[in-house]
């Protein structure tokens, strides 16, 4: 039982990094630091809005309009966050 713990616990850790290279990689976007003409780039960035954008389209509906802020990310990061820490506080509670 354990070992599927860690297993939920990796992923989640996992997908926390992938949301935040995929911020990072849309800011350098935004800003002309990198350019998505590049195959290399392109495709990174697709993966990462393909791996991103179902978890975020939900949040981004309830979210209010902030004049091109989008706090999405931070919102499903807090929830990841939060879930992790409820998953590390009863599993080793029923153990």
């Amino acid at each position: 039982m354990q070992s599927l713990f860690f297993l939920i616990d990796s992923i989640l850790a996992l997908y926390f990094w992938i949301i935040i290279i995929s911020a990072i990689l849309s800011w350098l976007v935004a800003f002309n630091v990198v350019n998505t003409s590049n195959r290399i780039v392109y495709t990174i960035g697709d993966v990462l809005y393909r791996l991103t954008e179902p978890a975020l389209r939900p949040i981004r509906r309830f979210m209010p309009n902030l004049g091109g802020i989008d706090l999405s990310p931070v919102v499903l990061l807090l929830l990841i966050g939060f879930v992790r820490n409820l998953l590390r506080e009863y599993w080793f509670r029923l153990l």
